[in-house]
């Protein structure tokens, strides 16, 4: 009995229990004497056979009770001698009242011999009664497990021993069955001495957040059956408070599996340190390494599983979304559930349903980014998730979601539960909103997060918005005070005294309803409580500084925002302002509440005033309102007369002026654009139209301009805002709201009112200070988009009114009839003169005969209906636009521009003659003086460029005289009938420098800087004369068709079109041109069996070098063209996509087969996709390297006869790729083929004036190319002999040939 308890485990073998018993406070063999199994499996001995051996070996005491085997036969139920007492078992060792066991004697006791447990499952017993206290079937039921396992029904598909086992043990049939019930708690019996128990482990705190990590083998099952081979695999294991997980290792961040702990049912121990955790739908079996590591488990397990059920846990809440996402690396769609601050992953619904997942993100260090298309990333340190939603819609919904997630995972509620404790403070201060996350910290107030938004677009010199849970540094200790003080039931005695129902927010207002009241009620103060010293500033002032010597912050808050000056004058130079003062008085609240203040001056205080009700009423035309814009006239007998009425801001019309109902109503708010149409638009003089909200359009029309124009400002009144009033002074032609950005702000959209009068666009902003004007006809660039660098982009509400705007500001920006009406640059010369002057200076001041020699009249007028269409986008090129074009131009301009360059009134006053200079000089000036901004800067910059030719006339011939004979006329538009005109513009290049006062040192530069340009030039065509000249070719293209009777030899020079190529051959053949004929040069490659039809303006001359001996050029009609045009005036962006089938040359993806391919053509590239839910796409191709053909190759078996041969040219590549293209029809092959040289020549597939321009006979020859003639030879020598005899007998040909023998592979013979 004295032996030490180390001693005695090494004799039986058992020593690795040592420190066990040490810990439990077994020291000697006289502490074990009365040891039990439970306590054993308790301490950790875990094995069945060692607890056997140890209480095998205990020295017996007398009257002590023989310990029998599970398997011996069950005795009968002796008589109590005792009060109930339960029978002594497994002891939880979280219970921190000690069990004690209860001693019975048996009748029977049988200790059979020692047996090697197996893993062989159970029996299951039909019935269970209790036995001794001493036998094994006593001490194997548990209290803990009979309270935290409930009964389960026969129908469970639970199938494990344990629970049947206790669940007939809990049964409450068992009185029934002569069995005495167990009491529901142990106690200890008085009048028994009982043992002693050893000391127990520290109980753990409830719901401290402590984790258990240890490797383990885990066996997954639904159903255990009773002869089946377990397979354990080695898993790392996490318990803690909230979840049961395992990983596959240490390392791994998110684990395989997840179990809430409140989704445990059972925890059982069986044996051979295992146990299983069972939940709903499954039975989760552990091992662990050591029986430590399993004592230590199970106890942890048995803690929170009763922790987790005792206080119904359930970590995963109430999610803010959930549904199936596609996980990109696996085949099956994963049911995502967002909930708080963390993203949970699940197989299936089910398994949601149920509790059980895969793992959980923690969004604390989430990020989520849009991908593609339907595709969106959640990265974080560790993985990257790659989530596919099943549209883009959803997938703006998941980002939004997950990105509020974030947001919640960097919040902090403390500030939040703190102002929360107020009640008034649980409720938003404007539209009512459960539990605000944000506040005015100056205004006292909280709000949602809707209406922050609107709080914050007041600006922080109004509202100083911060959040309850981010800007914890913000919320001191006192602020918090503050707030808990005031409350939003008392500051909004203040702020919203005065609200009428029909104007109060809800939860549900809209933006603009929020944005209306936010601002009126804290910037223009319409419902706040005035305070009675309202308007005398220097007694607000006063009792401000008395109330902040008290604890009324209401009445602090009052007065500042009535007008008080929170740094005003105390009177007393110790503690000069309201802040010193409160401080003295050690009143810190108010301190607090005035620092916040210190900005909010009387300046910053806008109050309210109600706007002048305006009334009008009289009859007016009315049409029924539209959904489109007004695209066509309307007739008189569309209109209908009404009574029209406007007041307290309703417009209203009625069938007459004596009914008292009306037909219809628009309120003024509901107006967002009025527009004034021009006179006799429509079947009345006068007409105007109105746009609501609602996407209707309103058009009302009258005979009487003074009608109109009372009607039109009084409508305007209504709905402009007081600080827009100054647009209506204009004599605008549309007014409305807008909305605007700039190129540092693309983000934050402001609202503003837009005045279009004329070519000025007049913008007033919400915040802006001062209204801002924009002359249209002075812009760079105007255009649909928003890829802008400095711009102003303007976006609109609704489409209805945007499209009305867009029209009228193009309509503003560009050309008319007058000078003043030209697209103007920064310094009011118009674009076209600006751009003439500047070619001729560079490319044509030494040309000889400039602005004498006559062009070529088509190029002219060509050029002339670009520039008047859109000056800004006309950009003048040397090889493309020869000087002598240009000149006439210019001259042509002048010619036709309305009211010419001097005026019609003045003219004569600049005809008159004057004799002397001095007093020519003087006159010329004042003229000058007298002419309009636009027509001054013109003429200026005019005569500038003739002085500047005229001092180059040794090389271009134009002199003074020569100048005024060509200009005279022109400028003055006499058609040479007064020779004063030409005398008028002599004096004025003669006299230039004196009469337009011009700094002699600019003028002196700006002749430097033309005579270096000429110098590089000669320097340039010097070095390019050193090479051999080449001259025009003559090539071999066909009429219709290729045969000899349609072939056509034409001298096709260097800049020579395609289009002037196509009318070359017409004008041979005198073939006249309809309307609708659309004829084209073809590209045309016989063993390829495809065609091309050229761009109008694509030069022919590389074309015709790069063609095969298979190839050739062919002139016919374009059948196709016209459905191509139409299909894309019906398509507002030029993008295409649809299914096609594919096949590329090299056939990497078949033998030769087409297969179908989703392809996705855009203005950049096109794109390959393997089907439309690919997010990926397989190939992708720049389409400025594609050229596109007619037609595939029937070799390669091609399923329909409508496809495309795409070829891909790369510099990298010196052999072009293939690809083919299969549509289902021709007008699909048309659509693809329309949308490919839209994209490619910029939306211009055929020229305005079609194929009726001609091309003069003597094409001016390229200068870079000579002036000799080549003959293309191909072939063998007889081959070579008929070509040339070809081109001799043309009846169009006058050249005389010269014929000189070749090799066969020289290209060219010269003639």
């Amino acid at each position: 009995v004295t032996e030490s308890v180390c001693d005695w485990l090494a004799g039986l073998r058992l020593e690795q229990y040592s420190g066990v018993f040490q810990e439990w406070g077994f020291s000697s063999m006289s502490d074990c004497l009365h040891l039990t199994p439970d306590q054993l499996e308790c301490m950790g001995v875990a094995l069945p056979g060692h607890r056997k051996r140890i209480l095998n070996n205990l020295p017996r005491e007398s009257g002590a009770f023989s310990r029998s085997h599970a398997e011996s036969p069950v005795p009968p139920i002796p008589p109590r001698v005792t009060p109930n007492c339960p029978p002594v078992r497994f002891t939880d060792p979280i219970v921190s009242e000690r069990t004690d066991t209860v001693t019975v004697k048996k009748t029977v006791a049988t200790t059979p011999p020692l047996q090697k447990p197996t893993p062989a499952p159970r029996p299951r017993p039909q019935n269970l009664p209790i036995k001794e206290a001493g036998s094994k079937a006593a001490v194997s039921a548990d209290p803990t497990l009979l309270s935290l396992s409930p009964p389960l029904s026969s129908t469970s598909s639970l199938s494990s021993e344990h629970f049947h086992l206790y669940e007939q043990c809990s049964s409450p049939g068992q009185t029934g069955m002569g069995v005495p019930p167990l009491p529901p708690k142990c106690y200890p019996v008085a009048g028994l001495k009982e043992p002693p128990l050893p000391p127990r482990l520290p109980v753990p705190p409830p719901r401290v957040n402590t984790c258990c990590c240890m490797r383990m083998y885990i066996c997954v099952s639904v159903s255990i059956p009773e002869c089946r081979s377990i397979i354990y695999q080695k898993r790392w294991v996490k318990l803690d408070a909230e979840y049961l997980r395992y990983f596959d290792s240490e390392k791994e961040v998110y684990s395989k599996r997840i179990i809430p702990t409140y989704c445990i049912t059972g925890v059982l121990s069986v044996g051979d340190q295992k146990f299983e955790v069972v939940t709903d739908n499954r039975i989760f079996l552990f091992r662990a390494e050591s029986d430590c590591k399993f004592a230590q488990c199970l106890c942890l397990f048995f803690y929170r599983q009763r922790g987790s059920r005792d206080l119904n846990i359930n970590p995963t809440g109430t999610p803010e979304m959930q549904g199936y996402l596609e996980l990109r690396g696996l085949r099956s769609k994963l049911y995502t559930v967002v909930c708080a601050d963390k993203v949970f992953l699940y197989k299936n619904q089910e398994d949601f349903r149920l509790g059980v997942g895969i793992t959980s993100i923690d969004m604390n260090v989430g990020n989520v980014k849009d991908s593609d298309r339907r595709a969106f990333d959640l990265t974080t340190p560790y993985r990257i998730f790659s989530f596919v939603a099943e549209s883009e819609q959803q997938k703006e919904q998941w980002i939004n979601v997950m990105r509020n997630a974030i947001s919640e995972a960097l919040s902090n509620y403390e500030v939040a539960e703190q102002i929360w404790v107020e009640p008034a403070n649980m409720h938003c201060a404007d539209c009512g909103v459960a539990k605000p996350e944000w506040a005015a910290i100056n205004l006292g107030v909280v709000f949602c997060k809707c209406c922050a938004g609107e709080h914050r677009g007041l600006g922080p010199s109004i509202s100083k918005v911060r959040s309850l849970k981010m800007d914890k540094k913000v919320w001191t200790e006192e602020l918090i005070q503050v707030f808990l003080l005031l409350g939003n039931e008392r500051a909004n005695q203040f702020w919203a005294a005065n609200v009428p129902p029909s104007e109060a927010l809800t939860m549900t207002s809209s933006s603009e309803e929020r944005r209306r009241f936010i601002t009126a009620k804290y910037r223009e103060g319409k419902y706040r409580r005035y305070h009675t010293l309202y308007g005398n500033q220097s007694e607000l002032d006063d009792a401000l500084c008395v109330n902040v010597q008290s604890n009324d912050l209401l009445e602090t808050l009052s007065l500042i925002f009535c007008g008080a000056d929170v740094n005003c004058f105390t009177g007393d130079p110790e503690y000069p302002s309201p802040i010193s003062l409160a401080q003295k008085h050690k009143q810190i609240l108010q301190v607090e509440f005035l620092t916040q203040n210190r900005n909010t001056g009387q300046s910053n205080v806008l109050h309210y005033m109600a706007a002048p009700s305006i009334t009008h009423n009289g009859f007016l035309f009315k049409t029924a309102s539209m959904v489109r814009l007004i695209t066509e006239r309307k007739a008189k007998e569309e209109f209908s007369r009404r009574w029209c009425t406007l007041n307290d801001g309703i417009f209203n019309y009625y069938e007459s002026d004596k009914s008292s109902t009306p037909n219809g109503a628009l309120k003024m708010k509901e107006i967002v654009c009025l527009a004034v149409d021009p006179p006799l638009k429509h079947g009345y003089d006068h007409t105007f139209e109105l746009y609501s909200d609602s996407e209707r359009l309103y058009l009302f029309g009258t005979d009487n301009p003074d009608t109109l124009r009372e009607w039109v400002k009084s409508i305007a009144k209504s709905f402009i805002p007081a600080y827009a009033e100054s647009l209506l002074q204009q004599d605008f032609e549309r007014i409305g709201r807008l909305h605007s950005k700039d190129s540092l702000s693309l983000e934050t959209p402001q609202n503003g009112w837009f005045c279009l009068a004329g070519s000025t666009l007049h913008i007033c902003l919400e915040n802006g200070h001062s209204e801002e004007t924009i002359h249209l006809r002075k812009l760079q660039e105007l255009c649909d988009g928003d890829n802008l660098d400095e711009s102003l982009y303007i976006e609109g509400e609704r489409k209805l009114d945007f499209l009305g705007w867009t029209g009228a500001i193009q309509r503003a920006g560009s050309s008319g009839d007058s000078l003043s009406e030209q697209q103007l640059t920064d310094t009011d010369i118009p674009v076209i003169v600006d751009h003439c002057i500047k070619h001729i200076t560079q490319w044509g001041l030494i040309s000889d005969g400039i602005y004498r020699k006559s062009g070529v009249n088509s190029r002219i007028s060509a050029l002339l209906v670009d520039f008047r269409r859109d000056a800004r986008s006309v950009w003048l090129k040397e090889g493309d636009h020869l000087v002598d074009d240009v000149a006439n131009v210019l001259k042509r301009f002048f010619r036709d521009v309305q009211d010419g360059l001097f005026t019609s009134e003045a003219a004569q006053e600049w005809l008159s003659e004057l004799k002397d200079d001095f007093s020519k000089v003087a006159r010329y000036q004042q003229l000058f003086n007298r002419l309009p901004t636009v027509n001054k800067a013109t003429l200026r910059a005019l005569i500038n460029h003739l002085y500047c030719v005229q001092c180059y006339s040794d090389a271009n011939q134009m002199n003074l005289h020569n100048l005024a004979i060509v200009f005279g006329p022109t400028l003055f538009q006499t058609d040479g009938k007064d020779y004063n005109a030409g005398r008028v513009v002599e004096d004025l290049i003669q006299h230039y420098i004196a009469i337009f006062n011009v700094n002699e040192e600019q003028l002196k530069k700006q002749k430097d800087e033309i005579s270096i340009i000429i110098k590089v030039r000669d320097k340039m065509s010097q070095k390019n004369s050193g090479a051999e000249p080449a001259g025009d070719f003559i090539c071999t293209v066909y009429l219709e068709e290729k045969k000899e009777s349609a072939e056509q030899h034409v001298k096709v020079p260097g800049a020579m079109t395609a289009s002037e190529l196509t009318c070359e051959i017409l004008d041979r053949r005198k073939i006249r041109v309809r309307e609708k004929d659309y004829w084209c040069c073809f590209e045309v490659n016989e063993k390829e069996e495809t065609e091309r039809p050229l761009h109008y303006n694509e030069k022919v001359l590389p074309i015709f070098h790069s063609l095969g001996t298979d190839s050739y050029l062919l002139v016919k009609k374009h059948y196709s063209m016209e459905a191509m045009l139409v299909y894309l005036a019906s398509k507002v962006e030029v993008t295409k996509h649809g299914v096609v089938r594919f096949r590329e040359e090299r056939s990497l993806l078949g033998l030769g087969s087409f297969n179908e391919r989703y392809f996705i053509l855009t203005s950049t590239s096109l794109r390959m996709y393997k089907d439309i839910r690919s997010n990926r796409s397989e190939k992708e191709w720049p389409v400025r390297c594609l050229k596109v053909y007619l037609g595939i190759k029937k070799k390669h078996r091609p399923p329909t006869c409508w496809g495309l041969t795409v070829y891909y040219e790369s510099d990298k590549q010196e052999k072009s790729d293939r690809q083919y293209l299969c549509c289902d029809t021709q007008n699909e092959m048309r659509e693809w083929f329309a949308t490919f040289l839209s994209i490619q020549h910029e939306g211009s597939l055929w020229p305005a004036e079609g194929c009726r321009m001609r091309v003069s006979r003597s094409v001016m020859a390229d200068p870079r190319l000579g002036n000799v003639s080549l003959i293309p030879l191909r072939g063998s020598e007889n081959e070579m002999r008929n070509s040339v005899a070809a081109f001799t007998a043309d009846p169009n040909s006058h050249m005389t040939v010269l014929l000189l023998f070749v090799y066969v592979n020289k290209p060219f013979i010269r003639s």
